[in-house]
Parts: C-alpha cells; sequence; structure tokens
C-alpha cells in the first residue's frame, strides 16, 4: 500500500486538474433561462449561495432564541405547578399527620429530657 499511495495521490490530483483547466464550462448559473457562466456565473453562484447560508444561519439563531423562550417559560410554569401542588399536598396531608405527630412530640421531648446532664449539687459541709 505504501508503493501504491502515491500513485493514487497524484492521479486523483491529476484529475482534479483536469476537471478545473479543461472543463472551463462547469460553472453554469440560470436566471430566468438566461444562462450566466464563466467568472460571473460562478460570483453570482456565489453569492447567492452565500447569501442563502447567512439567510439561514440568521433564521436558526432567532428559531433558536424563540426557542429558549419557550422552553424557558415553559419550564418556568412547570416549576410553578410543582410548588403549588405540592403545597397543596402538605395542606391536604398536615391534619391528617397531626395523631401521629403528637406521640413523636411526646418521645423526642421525653428522649430529650433524658439526654440531659443532670446536675449534682454538692453539700458543703
Amino acid at each position: 500500500m505504501k508503493k501504491i499511495a502515491p500513485f493514487i495521490l497524484l492521479f486523483l490530483f491529476a484529475a482534479v486538474l483536469w476537471n478545473v483547466f479543461a472543463d472551463m464550462h462547469g460553472v453554469v448559473f440560470d436566471i430566468d433561462g438566461d444562462e450566466i457562466d464563466g467568472p460571473a456565473g460562478a460570483l453570482l453562484g456565489l453569492l447567492f449561495a452565500g447569501g442563502g447560508t447567512l439567510l439561514a444561519a440568521c433564521i436558526m439563531v432567532l428559531v433558536g432564541l424563540v426557542l429558549v423562550v419557550v422552553f424557558a417559560g415553559v419550564g418556568i410554569l412547570l416549576l410553578g405547578g410543582l410548588m403549588l401542588a405540592a403545597c397543596c399536598v402538605a395542606l391536604a396531608v398536615s391534619p391528617l399527620l397531626l395523631p401521629l405527630l403528637l406521640p413523636l412530640a411526646l418521645i423526642w421531648y421525653l428522649v430529650s429530657r433524658a439526654r440531659r446532664p443532670r446536675v449534682v449539687l454538692e453539700k458543703s459541709a
């Protein structure tokens, strides 16, 4: 392969040169049936193709900005809805949990009271 690679590259380079210099009518631009070829056709083709590409890039940027605003708005609405639902669930469940919270509060109080260090008063004689 190392011996054949330079010949393949030389053949491809020769094919490109043949296409560029021998085939001079390669660039033809058509406007309303009038064919414009040569350097003017190449220039007009480049201008219109580049203009279309530039227009497409601007449109893509604007669509991206609109999608950012839309998705951010949807995300904020979704987050607000989740927060509202969490508050509603907490308000609905809190009276039902009160019978469980009273014994829990009593146990918590007794455990914290047992952990307190007792102060022993020394009698001075």
